[in-house]
């Protein structure tokens, strides 16, 4: 399977590495693949690079690792019709350009309508999962944590492609809980709010969120 990891940042290559350890054909893209030369040069022959159209055509799954305010700029550089019925596993996070607030970040979109959603309106035909957004790149591929696997909080309109998203999960060591559909990143989202602070306020950046139950008796 050949997966198109968009985005140049660290979270992308963290992510793509993940894949390739995996076992997964990978191509890196970017506004300008020739960044990327350095990361293909060293991730092996399943590794490659290209722009966001020519990763998309040829990709079956799209992870979208880019900065939230330029989303949909990347859906429009990738052509809409490249991620008809794909699979688009959504890592982005409204985040402003404002400075957060005493470790709370700002966003640009309010409870009442997700970047995600915003997303899926625009590419109508694509079939979003929202994942990876409420961790860090440091944890994000199979965290050695205290208290063993924790909670990746997904959602999503397709239940195929969540079902997708689940297996990959379960390869990267994470527990998943599924919020439903789409409307479910409006609460997802602001999780990156929560996981931030403590790493804004304190330096600490190494850990994740899991969800505890209480026993059946």
């Amino acid at each position: 399977m050949k997966i198109a990891v968009f985005g140049s940042g660290v979270v992308g290559e963290v992510l793509a590495n993940g894949f390739l350890k995996h076992g997964y054909e990978v191509v890196r893209a970017s506004r300008d693949p020739a960044k990327l030369d350095e990361w293909r040069s060293q991730a092996g022959e399943r590794a490659a690079i290209a722009s966001y159209r020519d990763a998309a055509r040829d990709a079956e799954v799209i992870v979208l690792a880019v900065k939230g305010g330029a989303a949909l700029e990347v859906l429009d550089q990738t052509g809409l019709e490249h991620l008809d019925g794909k699979v688009v596993v959504d890592v982005t996070n409204p985040i402003a350009e404002a400075a957060p607030e005493q470790g709370v970040l700002r966003f640009f979109t309010t409870l009442d309508d997700s970047l995600m959603e915003q997303l899926q309106r625009h590419a109508p035909k694509a079939r979003f999962v929202k994942a990876f957004n409420s961790i860090g790149n440091a944890v994000m591929v199979n965290p050695v944590l205290v208290g063993g696997p924790a909670t990746m909080f997904i959602c999503g309109d397709d239940e195929a492609a969540k079902a997708w998203v689940r297996t990959i999960l379960g390869q990267f060591g994470w527990e998943v809980e599924d919020l439903g559909g789409a409307v479910a990143a409006r609460a997802i989202e602001p999780l990156s709010m929560l996981w931030c602070i403590p790493g804004l306020r304190g330096g600490s950046w190494a850990y994740a969120l899991k969800i505890v139950r209480s026993q059946v008796v």
